[in-house]
């Protein structure tokens, strides 16, 4: 069995809950395999900016570390984020953010994938306030 096919949506909970930044948050993964991964957080008062609406770097956030578990999914469990950038479309605004990662291409070097973030309103409609494109890399275990 190699390593990424033991790689499971409970290992990747664990990964994630050895983060201390992602517990601050409340980060919580709802989705993991098949060179995807998703990420969710309830959104409460501390994570807003000033306007009202979810903080850009929650966004960040929650982008970088989906499209790095989703990268992880294809390379293995030994990865970190290359690069990413994201594009903000409208406000952040709902009770809870989903970013939704998939692997768009990976080599044996690095695997590029995409995020779309999603803000969850009362009535459960998600709506697209930014999307990420990024690279995962795989690094030596340590």
């Amino acid at each position: 069995m190699t390593e990424i096919a033991a790689l499971d949506l409970d290992t990747a909970r664990q990964a994630l809950d050895s983060q201390p930044f992602s517990r601050l948050v409340g980060a919580r993964l709802t989705a993991f395999g098949d060179g995807g991964a998703t990420l969710e957080l309830d959104v409460r008062e501390e994570l807003h900016q000033q306007h009202g609406f979810l903080h850009g770097g929650v966004l960040s956030y929650a982008a970088d570390n989906a499209l790095t578990f989703a990268g992880g999914a294809a390379l293995g469990p030994h990865v970190l984020t290359g690069g990413f950038s994201v594009q903000y479309l409208r406000p952040a605004v709902g009770r809870t953010l989903r970013a939704r990662a998939e692997v768009v291409h990976a080599g044996r070097r690095q695997a590029v994938v995409r995020c779309d973030l999603f803000m969850i309103g009362d009535d459960g409609t998600e709506t697209l306030c930014a999307v990420a494109q990024g690279t995962v890399l795989p690094i030596p275990a340590r």
